[in-house]
């Protein structure tokens, strides 16, 4: 194979280094007339949201994407004659003077990507149903059977390989975890590995085309399962020879905040361990608003040194987290678990994680101000009322409220200052590990030992009863540091709970979200983690609280809300995405742990849902299709009343509360 512009010994892992940041170098991809890969900053892209048979919208809004920072421009081809609209639309922005180079979207139909192959300088093609099955059956292939299927389908994407090649045209070979084929799923199953098989099949049969011009993306809603995807992919092209650069996404991530917490989490667990060419966030809003997103993840790394080390400081070998761990499997990074710990009172064990807050600014005469942190304080009352997202513990310092705290709201003071309290009843302290080590006098129950993530050999290992760490850092590369940590923990088999902390200066708070979410998020996709605490000096506390249980909602580490499975609209979109999204939302999010789909058409449909509950799909104009998984329960129900039957649906089931 050509161009692989450096050797790569991985050892058996996914990536360069585990204690410092190194980017994975790839092939370079010429992309009309940007690269991709190598050397070459992180690309941004996003895609137009207007019917492709509109030129002139589609251009204004490619326009309109361009200035808020794409790089490149996704264009949906469902049939052959928007695919020879893609012309048009090409030679009015050149007209207009912008050279940014096209993708056309392509997912059922070969000769749609044949034309346009022609036309733009990239094609993106889904193996899971490009000239393959997925008709949600489960079928039985025999090996012959499969390897005939296989025969098939390379039979009738040679052609567009051919194409491709002969126009100087990328390809995105693009796995969605949703649409996996029937042979695929008969062999694999709905995993990672089957993701990366779907891919690779389709990437031999370009290679024996000698066609290199890649770009691979394994993309899932789940982000437990993206990121497991995307490093059994690095692993598995490493061992056959392959450098192809990465397209990363969270595929359906949703919107608003919740969708760039996901994002976050997903892209920025493989941004932080040097994966990632190009990023496209994909956010239930106008294409627009994704590129920002997309832009600060990818400026983080820009600025970040190459040669890194945890901590950038001494660490003690046994702390030292290297690619070699992968073989004495202290923890698989291509499958959840939750590391092994042993509870101490609600924290750890199988307690879901918990989340802390920073109160100590605060004004502790008032209790409204608990209000931001889920309890909603009643004066006529004087009681709190809890709400799903209510902060297990508060972090009070050296300052002592005024009234009562709610009785299961853990109050957590610094030693000194616990030690003078008359009562101590919910309250709890905090050492330092020299404090704690000097100590005579403990909580005979709870007790937190901040320590950096540096100190593990500095541990006195036989008094730690009682104890919850809580794991900071202060380095750059902070969440190898801690990562490494754990690691180091499991080694020794100390099954002690860990908060993980992590402190922000100076961030306003759409950076604050997208760094805690990757930094925290990364660790808890890793099943890491008994705590969080994002501490922000300044922050509002509501940001705080609702971010911290974004992050463990998004990594489905504990489940606070309804979760909505929703793509990001496109040309092939039979109605309103964002309108219909926040109509269904306002009238369930109080489902607790629901997640439902709201796809835009059939090809994000029922495959592009995966783990959904309950799915609501347009298949036609003024036409809704509503599934329980991945069945369909009801065809082609009016527009006008498809909310109304999906809510009876999930009344029939049994899983409808009524709102507070």
């Amino acid at each position: 194979m050509e161009n692989l512009s450096v050797k790569h010994d991985l050892e058996g892992g996914y990536c360069n280094s585990l204690t410092t940041y190194s980017r994975f170098l790839t092939r370079e991809v010429k992309i009309g007339d940007i690269a991709l890969g190598g050397h070459n900053p992180i690309r941004i892209q996003s895609m137009t949201t207007t019917d492709t048979m509109d030129t002139i919208g589609t251009v204004e809004q490619t326009i309109r994407m361009v200035e808020s920072g794409c790089e490149y421009v996704r264009i949906t081809a469902p049939s052959i004659k928007e695919a020879e609209n893609l012309a048009n639309i090409k030679k009015e922005l050149r007209f207009r003077g912008y050279d940014v180079p096209l993708i056309a979207d392509i997912h059922f139909t070969p000769n749609a990507a044949e034309m346009a192959a022609r036309i733009v300088e990239k094609v993106r093609v889904n193996p899971g149903n490009y000239a393959d099955k997925k008709k949600f059956e489960n079928l039985e292939y025999t090996q012959d059977a499969y390897t005939a299927e296989l025969e098939r389908i390379n039979k009738k994407f040679i052609p567009l390989i051919k194409i491709c090649k002969e126009y100087g045209t990328a390809m995105r070979i693009g796995t969605n975890h949703g649409s996996l084929s029937d042979r695929i799923m008969s062999h694999y199953g709905d995993t990672p590995r089957g993701m990366v098989e779907s891919a690779m099949e389709f990437i031999r049969m370009c290679e024996a085309e000698n066609y290199y011009n890649l770009v691979i993306s394994m993309k899932a809603s789940n982000t437990q399962v993206m990121v497991q995807a995307y490093r059994l992919l690095v692993e598995t092209m490493v061992k056959e020879g392959m450098n192809y650069p990465l397209h990363l996404g969270v595929t359906e991530a949703g919107d608003g905040e919740d969708g760039r917490i996901k994002s976050a989490v997903g892209i920025g667990t493989l941004l932080e361990d040097g994966l990632g060419d190009t990023i496209r966030v994909s956010l239930t809003e106008d294409p627009e608003f994704e590129a920002p997103v997309a832009k600060a993840l990818a400026d983080r790394y820009a600025l970040r040194s190459q040669k890194s080390e945890v901590g950038s400081r001494e660490i003690d070998d046994a702390s030292r987290l290297r690619t070699s761990d992968f073989r004495l499997q202290t923890y698989s990074p291509y499958a959840y678990s939750r590391r092994v710990t042993e509870p101490v009172q609600h924290i750890g064990g199988h307690h879901h994680p918990v989340v802390m807050i920073d109160v100590s600014q605060e004004n502790l005469k008032d209790p409204y101000f608990l209000n931001a942190v889920g309890y909603n304080y009643s004066a006529g009352l004087d009681k709190y009322n809890l709400t799903d997202q209510a902060c297990d513990l508060v972090f009070l310092g050296d300052n002592l409220p005024s009234f009562s705290f709610p009785g299961n709201l853990k109050q957590i003071y610094n030693h000194k200052t616990w030690l003078a309290l008359r009562d101590k009843h919910n309250c709890h302290p905090v050492f330092s590990l020299d404090e704690f080590n000097a100590s005579t006098i403990k909580d005979e129950h709870l007790n937190f030992v901040e320590i950096d993530a540096t100190q593990f050999n500095h541990l006195s290992l036989h008094q730690l009863v009682n104890v919850v760490f809580i794991l900071n850092t202060s380095a750059q590369h902070g969440m190898a540091e801690q990562r490494a940590f754990f690691v180091a923990l499991q080694e020794k088999n100390l099954q002690i709970p860990v908060i993980i902390k992590r402190t922000y200066k100076d961030l306003d708070a759409d950076n604050l979200q997208l760094y805690a979410a990757t930094d925290l998020g990364a660790l808890f996709t890793d099943g890491f983690g008994d705590g969080i605490w994002i501490d922000a000096a300044g922050q509002n506390l509501a940001l705080l609280n609702a971010t911290s249980f974004g992050i463990l909602q998004a990594t489905r580490t504990r489940i606070s809300k309804t979760e909505y499975i929703s793509c990001p609209s496109c040309g092939r979109t039979l109605f309103d995405l964002q309108e219909t999204t926040q109509l269904i939302r306002s009238r369930t999010d109080h489902l607790k742990g629901l997640k439902i789909g709201i796809m835009g058409c059939i090809v994000n449909g029922p495959g592009e849902m995966a783990d959904a509950d309950y799915g609501y799909v347009g298949t036609g104009p003024d036409k809704i299709t509503l599934y329980r998984g991945q069945e369909v329960v009801k065809k082609n129900v009016n527009t006008a009343f498809a909310l109304d039957e999906l809510i009876e649906i999930i009344k029939g089931d049994g899983n409808w509360i009524e709102k507070v």
